[in-house]
């Protein structure tokens, strides 16, 4: 069992910057790819971010390209969303989850993925 916990949320304003983090443990997630999802209230959950096992391979939403940053450390058995320029529109729960699968159409799925963190709650003011 891997145990995924988010943290780094908050209240940003437009135009601000967040660092999301995503600890896991019980296991080495060393082999996994990592996903970043949001879900504002009302919404499907959406892709946001996605990195390789190796940290070689990043896709990301076209919404974020350029503004966002997936990274790992897997030393630490960490992954991090770095988020700048901050818009309104992203507030929403960001979710951390483990994946087996390596290529942007399946990582871009949510179902392909094993595990999940609680979630960190952004909110980004106007």
């Amino acid at each position: 069992q891997v145990q995924l916990v988010e943290s780094g949320g908050g209240l940003a304003q437009a135009g601000g910057s967040l660092r999301l983090s995503c600890a896991a443990s019980g296991r080495t997630v060393n082999d996994y790819g990592i996903g970043w999802f949001r879900q504002a209230p009302g919404k499907e959950r959406e892709f946001v971010a996605a990195i390789s096992w190796n940290g070689g391979s990043t896709y990301y939403a076209d919404s974020v390209k350029g503004r966002f940053t997936i990274s790992r450390d897997n030393a630490k058995n960490t992954n991090y969303l770095q988020m700048n320029s901050l818009k309104p529109e992203e507030t929403a729960v960001y979710y951390c989850a483990v994946t087996r699968f390596t290529t942007i159409g399946t990582m871009r799925d949510a179902g392909r993925y094993a595990y999940w963190g609680q979630g960190t709650q952004v909110t980004v003011s106007s």
